[in-house]
């Protein structure tokens, strides 16, 4: 299970360069700014990325690497609109759901077929399972919706444009991977 707890690394995040003087500095080719970047904002990303790949390391691994060189190469397009913290976080959104995109696009079972697929389990104390691996249960866009609704705080229809689905859509993942849950949860749905 991913360790939630922050780094030590957090507390020297409150002390040094802001966010803003380092994206200045990281723009401009300084490496070193840009490391210190990455060890800022990696372990929130991560979670982030882990979570909607499904659990999967290598694959968060991967998500969390395409993030960062994409971010170093559009960092000099930064206009700071934004918090740096923030427009990290929305490209690696952006980047997990593209690889759910591929990994769709190559074949992988729709989110209704793997739904209809699922065993039902009788709910048991006895067997309950941790919210994290209960996650990892649901189908990629179900997991994507659930995700990005009850973890990150985004809105339906932002959801929905993220996708590429019709916000009823949006609703009824959520409703179905919230059901999902509660049964892996050995909950009464």
């Amino acid at each position: 299970m991913l360790d939630a707890t922050v780094p030590s690394s957090a507390a020297a995040t409150a002390i040094g360069p802001d966010d803003d003087s380092l994206a200045r500095a990281a723009a401009g080719g300084d490496r070193q700014a840009y490391e210190c970047i990455y060890r800022r904002h990696s372990p929130r990303l991560y979670a982030v990325v882990w979570r909607l790949c499904g659990g999967q390391a290598a694959r968060a691994d991967d998500v969390l690497q395409d993030t960062f060189i994409q971010a170093w190469r559009a960092l000099p397009q930064f206009r700071f609109e934004s918090a740096l913290s923030t427009w990290l976080h929305r490209l690696a959104v952006n980047t997990a759901l593209m690889e759910l995109r591929a990994r769709k696009a190559e074949g992988e079972p729709t989110d209704e077929a793997v739904l209809a697929d699922l065993p039902a389990r009788e709910a048991c104390p006895t067997q309950r399972i941790d919210l994290e691996r209960a996650l990892h249960t649901l189908p990629p866009r179900a997991r994507a919706v659930l995700v990005l609704h009850d973890v990150e705080g985004w809105k339906h229809h932002e959801i929905a444009e993220a996708l590429d689905m019709a916000v009823g859509s949006s609703k009824a993942q959520l409703h179905r991977a919230r059901g999902l849950l509660r049964a892996r949860m050995g909950e009464a749905a």
